[in-house]
C-alpha cells in the first residue's frame, strides 16, 4: 500500500508522512478518542445539570421532604478522589517524558485510590441507611443515592479505562490524555454534586 504524503512534502526536504493509523483502517484516527471523551463528558454534564435542577426544585416542596444528616464520609471521599486526580496527573506528565513504568505506578495508585472512593461512598450509602433515609420513602434519600450511585456507575468505567491503559499491550499517549481527562471531569463532577448535597437541604 502507497503512504499517504503530507502536502508539505513539496515545500521542505523532510518528508512528512501522516500517522499510521490512516493506512491502517483497524486503528482510530488521531483524535478520535479525544472527540468522543469530551462528547461523552457533555453527555453526562447536561443529564446530571437536570438532575441537579430537579433535585433544587424538589427540595422547595415541604410534602414527603425529610432532610438528614450528611454522611462525613463524603469528606473523606472528596478528599481520595481530589488526590487520586492528582496522582494520575502526574502520571500522565511523566508518561509524556517516556518513564512507563513509573506513570504504571502512579495509574495503580489512582486506580487505589478510585476502589477507596468507591468503598467510603458505600459506607456513606450504610449511613443513610441507619438514619432511616431509604430510597422510596423519602425523596431527599431517593436523590443522595441516584446523585452518588451514578456518579459511581461512571467512575466504575474510569477504573476499567485506568485497568485497559495499566496491562494492555500498547500504550498511546493519546489514550493515556483521554482517560486522564475523563477522570478529572469525573473529580470536578464529584466536587459539583457534594456542594449541591452540602448545600441544599
Amino acid at each position: 500500500m502507497t503512504r499517504i504524503v503530507s502536502d508539505r512534502a513539496n515545500k521542505t526536504d523532510q518528508v512528512v508522512l501522516l500517522p499510521s493509523s490512516l493506512e491502517d483502517p483497524t486503528k482510530a484516527p488521531p483524535g478520535a478518542y479525544r472527540v468522543l471523551i469530551w462528547t461523552a463528558c457533555i453527555s453526562i454534564s447536561a443529564f446530571f445539570a437536570a438532575l441537579i435542577i430537579a433535585y433544587v426544585w424538589r427540595s422547595g416542596m415541604a410534602s414527603y421532604w425529610e432532610p438528614f444528616r450528611l454522611p462525613r464520609v463524603l469528606w473523606l471521599s472528596t478528599a481520595l478522589i481530589l488526590a487520586s486526580s492528582v496522582t494520575l496527573e502526574v502520571a500522565r506528565r511523566v508518561f509524556r517524558k517516556g518513564l512507563w513504568r513509573v506513570a504504571d505506578r502512579l495509574l495503580l495508585v489512582t486506580a487505589t485510590l478510585g476502589v477507596a472512593f468507591l468503598a467510603a461512598q458505600v459506607v456513606g450509602w450504610r449511613d443513610l441507611l441507619a438514619q432511616g433515609a431509604y430510597m422510596m420513602e423519602n425523596p431527599h434519600g431517593a436523590f443522595f443515592y441516584l446523585f452518588t450511585g451514578l456518579h459511581a456507575t461512571h467512575l466504575l468505567g474510569g477504573l476499567i479505562a485506568l485497568f485497559v491503559v495499566v496491562f494492555g499491550r500498547k500504550k498511546r499517549r493519546e489514550l493515556v490524555d483521554v482517560v486522564s481527562y475523563y477522570w478529572h471531569f469525573l473529580t470536578v463532577l464529584w466536587l459539583i454534586l457534594f456542594e449541591v448535597l452540602r448545600t441544599v437541604t
